[in-house]
């Protein structure tokens, strides 16, 4: 068996199933964490053969739940002929699996992870024009006491302030004094080591102990709703990178992530949690951008430089605190101070620096955005500062299931972008600073005064004073109850769906919406009104009656919304008339609304389409949000860009994008590339491979579409052209493990083995956590008699990838080869302890455990 894989930032599972791929796909596109993170996943070809020796299988569109191995020879009939088979040519089946992103928040980094290097098939954007400002531009906020200690001595003790840090004992809430965080398979020591410095030893069964130190910290557990604290540790590879034990401090005790490997959500680590559950073991997810890995971008720290030296093969981390300081928000401060020396200012000149009370609502709101909103990548090399959307997109992420529900609330894990969607933002003025003050984290009104505490109503009222004047009228409850503040209703805390239920995690709902029984309930919202300190025990249908009672028929829904909530009900002449509205002035639903009329009703390259729906996506390609702007225009590509007149319009639109310094050309490709992977999930890989080749006239060097390009061809059947997508991938971004190891994938079903071989080398030179790397490696060793590396690769693996059956069967075979006994029966408990229910390593174990034998 032969795995290949599509692009991803993260791990995989061989056995992850069809339900867990399509959530921890938007989990790892949003993380955000991000969720998710994000990286897109992707189903790959499946076959059910358990044998080494098979042809490979045709790949079939439809992902099992697990892979069922067809009936297998007894564990004694395999110990008698794998010593005589070991020397046959082995042909290995195909095997599919789901590539999975670290949530990171989650996870965050995703598919879109696409570089805009310049150079394309056809008219292009030039490289973007950004603010001219470099990482040793960067003062730190020390510099800004001297002139501004009235807000340095309000942020120092702020959470921003306290975000996180070097490891000392005065941040430090998690429990380092030695007691064992244990795991079904591995035992953690959390202790201070002689140097005083935070550790954390591992022993893990069947591997050498392993000791991280503690480089720093992140988060505080500040956080009403669910306070966490991570840690991180520097790598000989020159990255800092996220560990796997987390401590969450309402709840007191160690807590993983498993989203991405066995779909538990966040989980306390107990007993009956093994260690490779983890999402973040071993580690990979890295502070700061980079393709190659699953990361946080840069908003765990003030300001994260991520690097890589080709020529030293390494990477170079440079970070000013991991705390969010003043520079996170204002930008680089070093000329600013120059410029602002007393022997230097003179009335009404430039000290480079830019007032952000200044800023439009818009420009107010990306400034928070850069770490409290889920992101696409759109080019790397952001630093704060620089315009947000040169280097992100907030909308895009709407696109392919999306972190929000139709209305705005969270579906999977999320921050508070989701600001977008509320009418005190679309409607009215609000930013996130109209609340909270920027250098305490305190709450005030709109007038700056300072609240009394974080429920206090004048944030509200002060805009809706007739609600101030009687609230009883308004909340049906008495004053200083449960139910009578603003925020109890319309700012509830929710808990983020994907993480589970067993440990809190709860955010206020900014969307500030309608408390809605009943319509809230089935979407999956535990409405306000059933939060557990208020009506928990009543029944939705008690609730929804009560509601109309007290305030009649409830304000509807906005057209678009209300069309999102329920699109299958749509024809397209209705879904023309409000998904395509270009006066909906919502961009933030306008977005989804677009991708979700365009893979249902529009097809790659169609003969024709209806002229409102041809002048709707026109209207829409003007929108001045450059999200709905690109997907608009995509849509038109996707549909009708084969045809010479619209294909010359919309180079027009381009070449016109390209002058004024508009940064269209990675949306509008990155929009493509994203109905490309719907058909890719569909299993059409005739239209995904049209999708991506249009995607590349936009923008020709995006190399993660070109890879998952070469991958459909792969999955096509079609391995000559699939070599060359991936070639072409790796010239533009040759650290990208995982188009290596699809490029082996292809060349060895080509009959290349010596091609495929160092394919998967130069994969796992790049990062050894590659499982599906180890695993198709060993496999062309064991064919060729290499049975000590083929062992050796095996085991990696099994550590990175302990759900792939087939990879334990293989390594068992291989002991059994260099009649191993010993080795064998251990190989074999540690398949039983993952798989109890395969009769196949419990057999072996009752055939050939001496202890066990029959007198």
């Amino acid at each position: 068996m032969t795995c290949y894989v599509f692009w991803n930032q993260g791990f995989f599972s061989c056995t992850a199933h069809w339900r867990f791929y399509r959530e921890s796909w938007r989990m790892a596109r949003k993380k955000k964490h991000n969720k998710k993170p994000k990286a897109k996943t992707r189903p790959r070809p499946v076959s059910d053969e358990a044998a080494v020796n098979k042809a490979p299988a045709t790949p079939v569109s439809t992902p099992s739940p697990e892979p069922v191995a067809k009936p297998e020879p007894t564990a004694s009939e395999i110990a008698k002929t794998e010593r005589k088979a070991i020397d046959r040519p082995r042909r290995l089946g195909l095997i599919v699996g789901v590539v999975v992103s670290i949530a990171a928040i989650v996870s965050c980094v995703f598919w879109f992870m696409a570089k805009n290097d310049g150079g394309s098939i056809g008219p292009g954007l030039s490289a973007l024009a950004s603010v001219d400002f470099v990482y040793e531009d960067f003062a730190g906020a020390e510099t800004c006491e001297e002139c501004h200690e009235t807000q340095y001595s309000a942020w120092l003790t702020s959470t921003h302030g306290k975000a996180g840090g070097n490891p000392t004992s005065d941040l430090i809430i998690a429990r380092f004094d030695g007691s064992p965080i244990r795991f079904a398979d591995a035992v953690v020591r959390p202790i201070v080591g002689p140097d005083s410095s935070y550790q954390f030893v591992v022993d893990q069964e069947g591997f050498d102990p392993v000791t991280m130190t503690v480089s720093g910290v992140i988060g505080g557990g500040h956080m009403v709703g669910g306070g966490t604290q991570g840690f991180v540790s520097e790598f000989s590879d020159g990255t800092v990178r996220f560990l796997p034990f987390d401590f969450i401090r309402r709840e007191d005790l160690w807590f993983c992530n498993t989203n991405s490997r066995s779909d538990r959500g966040w989980i306390p680590i107990t007993m009956d949690v093994s260690l490779t559950e983890c999402a973040d073991w071993p580690p990979v997810r890295v502070l700061g951008t980079d393709d190659t890995y699953a990361n946080c971008q840069e908003c765990h720290a003030a300001l994260v430089d991520l690097s890589f030296d080709s020529t030293a093969n390494r990477y170079s981390t440079r970070i000013t605190t991991l705390a969010i300081d003043c520079e996170s928000c204002h930008g680089p401060m070093s000329e600013h101070i120059e410029r602002s020396q007393p022997e230097s200012i003179v009335e009404d000149s430039d000290i480079a620096v830019q007032p952000l009370a200044t800023f439009t609502k818009d420009e107010s709101l990306n400034v928070c955005f850069r770490c409290h909103a889920l992101k696409d990548v759109m080019q790397q090399g952001f630093l704060p500062g620089k315009p947000l959307a040169d280097y992100y997109s907030v909308g895009l992420t709407m696109l392919g299931g999306g972190p929000f529900y139709p209305d705005g609330r969270v579906r999977t894990f999320a921050y508070q972008g989701n600001h977008r969607y509320s009418d005190c933002y679309l409607n009215g003025s609000m930013t996130c600073v109209d609340c909270h003050d920027p250098h305490t984290q305190m709450y005030r009104d709109i007038w700056g005064r300072e609240l009394i505490d974080r429920f206090a109503d004048e944030q509200c009222t002060d805009c809706h004073p007739s609600k101030a004047e009687r609230p009883e009228e308004h909340t049906f409850h008495e004053p200083g109850t449960e139910g009578s503040r603003c925020i109890d209703c319309h700012m509830p805390y929710l808990q983020h769906p994907e993480l589970g239920d067993h440990l809190r995690f709860a955010r206020s709902d900014h969307t500030i919406p309608i408390p809605r029984p009943g319509s809230d309930d089935r979407m999956g919202i535990v409405n306000a009104c059933a939060q557990a300190q208020c009506h928990a025990d009543s029944s939705t249908t008690a609730l929804e009656r009560v509601t109309r009672e007290w305030y009649g028929e409830l304000k509807p829904h906005k057209p678009i919304i209300a069309s999102l909530l329920d699109p299958e009900s749509l024809t397209e002449n209705s879904a023309t008339a409000v998904l395509l509205d270009s006066a909906a002035a919502f961009p933030a639903a306008q977005v989804e609304a677009l991708g979700v009329f365009a893979t249902r009703f529009l097809r790659p390259n169609m003969s024709r389409i209806d002229a409102d729906v041809s002048e709707s996506l026109w209207q829409l390609s003007r929108s001045l949000d450059l999200d709905v702007k690109a997907t608009a225009l995509a849509s038109l590509h996707l549909a009708r860009g084969q045809d010479e007149t619209t294909f010359s319009l919309l180079i027009e639109v381009l070449e016109d994008a390209e002058q004024a310094g508009t940064p269209i050309k990675v949306r509008w490709a990155t929009a493509l590339g994203t109905f490309g992977d719907h058909y890719f999930e569909l299993g059409e890989w005739g239209s995904a491979i049209t999708c991506y080749n249009k995607a590349l006239e936009i923008d020709s060097n995006m190399p993660a579409v070109l890879m998952n390009m070469g991958l459909a061809q792969a999955y096509a059947q079609n391995h000559q052209s699939a070599v060359v997508s991936l070639r072409r991938s790796i010239d533009v971004d040759r650290r990208q493990p995982l188009a290596w190891v699809n490029l082996g994938f292809s060349l060895e079903s080509l009959g290349d083995t010596v091609g495929a071989e160092r394919a998967y080398r130069t994969a796992l030179s790049i990062s050894e956590h590659e499982a599906i790397g180890h695993f198709n490696l060993a496999n062309i060793l064991f064919r060729r008699g290499d049975l000590d590396p083929a062992i050796e690769h095996y085991q990696r693996t099994i550590a990175l990838q302990p759900t792939l059956a087939q990879a334990h069967l293989n390594l068992l075979r291989a002991f059994m080869a260099k009649e191993d006994l010993q080795n064998s029966l251990i190989t074999a408990r540690l398949w039983l302890r993952y798989f109890p229910s395969d009769a196949r390593p419990r057999q072996f174990i009752l055939d050939y455990d001496p202890t066990l034998r029959r007198r």
